[in-house]
């Protein structure tokens, strides 16, 4: 090994490296310096001349001294003229090369979108890893993780962030090539930011303030999908359904669950088979609400209508039956026709159905004397949104059905429905004129002789557009 191989090694390691070469130089002036000193010794102390040759001694190691200082100063501002192996000053040393840095890729300045994403793999040391290293290589960002064991791999669902300029399938592809399989992936909003605890919680406390959450709840916990709900009449006159256990079934992309009452819940999601785990929390969600048992929340709005007479809006359920019977009785055959859309003898057996929050809400009307005058539905049909109402006759035409449909499309609003749509017939002028009052952009269809009025609930309504006199709103 050569000296400056030694130097070099020696400085890596942190050791001072000291050069033989400089240190027989300074042995050599230091004894060159000790001779001249004894021969001027000698000169001044043996020759007529001493004290001029003294005096010249001490200006010519001034001279000497500022040759050095300049000549140090100079060699200081100089580039060395080859490395010798020394540790340079911290204002001097660099972290790397003195160069331009690389401008950030497009993709990574533009603005990021989020995705949610699901990915099957298989249950060893290093997949996941192999996924986050796939997906940063593409400059995605894992906002949050979940993981859904299975019997054979493991399902993560992924938030992710990533450059608008990176796609789904650039995505997709990248997760198959780091081992997920069944991958499915899809836009999502700031809303799914929110942590998996937090919004399980939130869903099961706006389940046990209002039965009819229920389904809105399973909708948000589960995603897209399809929710109906059978009554339990149709299970004992022996549906297919009549062999659901009461812990409920899960059969890959159907969950099947037993509500209170002897119902059965479905929900399908035929994109996206279910997890054990999304079926326990559904499961956990349908028992809180059997144990709450039927409950609607107490509010009772007072309005005062444009003729001076004061009525009552409030929420109704299954408790209200007979009351809703005697509306039926003191409507007539054509009211009621209009509204169920078949023989008049069997509209009563409807009305259970409809007053359940199991199905929907209902909003009723009451008049200081406690008598219901008018129903509004707003019942939930699979994926979307049906809106019905019902006006006694001697109650029509003072601006109650515009009333309950704007409150009714108001709850559409708040439970995340994309439109809502009325079943009724052309010559219904008051539930048309109704649905022309929400001044919202509506789409109309004739099927079978029946009109379908269909609303797009691109603005958010107001749930009063009359002139009413709202005295006050009252909690039970």
């Amino acid at each position: 090994m050569t000296p400056e191989m030694s130097d070099v090694t020696r400085t890596k390691n942190g050791r001072p490296v000291h050069h033989w070469r400089r240190d027989l130089v300074e042995l050599a002036a230091l004894f060159t310096a000790v001779a001249v000193a004894d021969v001027v010794a000698n000169l001044i102390g043996h020759g007529p001349d001493g004290p001029a040759l003294l005096l010249i001694s001490a200006v010519a190691m001034a001279a000497t001294a500022g040759f050095h200082t300049w000549w140090s100063r100079r060699r200081g501002h100089a580039p060395p003229a080859d490395h010798t192996g020394a540790r340079p000053s911290a204002e001097s040393r660099q972290a790397g090369p003195i160069e331009t840095a690389p401008a950030l890729p497009e993709a990574v300045t533009a603005e990021a979108v989020l995705w949610r994403m699901r990915t099957t793999v298989r249950d060893e040391p290093g997949t996941l890893a192999a996924l986050c290293t796939a997906l940063a290589g593409r400059q995605v960002d894992i906002l949050s993780l979940q993981t859904h064991p299975l019997a054979e791999g493991t399902v993560d669902e992924f938030l992710l962030r990533a450059p608008a300029a990176v796609t789904a399938s650039e995505v997709t592809r990248a997760v198959a090539q780091a081992g997920g399989a069944q991958t499915w992936i899809e836009r999502a909003d700031t809303h799914d930011l929110v942590d998996a605890p937090t919004r399980i919680l939130g869903l099961a406390t706006r389940t046990a303030l209002d039965a009819a959450e229920l389904p809105l709840a399973l909708r948000q916990l589960l995603g897209r999908c399809t929710i109906r709900s059978l009554p339990a009449a149709s299970v004992s006159a022996g549906h297919a359904d009549e062999g659901v256990p009461v812990e409920g079934a899960l059969e890959d992309t159907v969950m099947r669950l037993r509500a209170p009452e002897g119902e059965v819940i479905t929900v399908e999601r035929p994109y996206l088979p279910f997890t054990p785990a999304e079926f326990a929390r559904a499961r956990a969600l349908v028992e809180l609400d059997t144990r709450l048992g039927p409950r609607v929340p107490g509010n009772h709005d007072l309005l005062t209508l444009p003729q001076g007479k004061a009525i009552t809006v409030r929420r109704a359920d299954t408790g209200d039956l007979e009351a809703a019977k005697d509306m039926h009785e003191r409507c007539s055959s054509r009211t009621l026709n209009l509204r169920y859309h078949g023989p008049v003898g069997d509209a009563d057996r409807y009305l259970n159905h409809l007053l359940s929050p199991r199905f929907g809400r209902t909003l009723a009307v009451e008049t200081a004397q406690g008598r219901i005058v008018g129903l509004g539905h707003l019942l939930w049909d699979g994926d979307e949104t049906e809106v019905a109402l019902l006006i006694e006759d001697e109650w029509q035409r003072r601006g109650i059905g515009g009333e309950l449909l704007g409150r009714l499309v108001t709850m559409a609003v708040e439970a995340g429905c994309d439109s809502v749509y009325a079943v009724t017939q052309s010559s219904n002028t008051g539930m048309v004129a109704a649905m022309r009052g929400l001044d919202l952009p509506l789409d109309y269809q004739i099927e079978e002789g029946t009109l379908v009025i269909t609303a797009r609930l691109d603005v958010t309504p107001v749930s009063s557009r009359l002139p009413y006199d709202h005295e006050q709103s009252v909690r039970d």
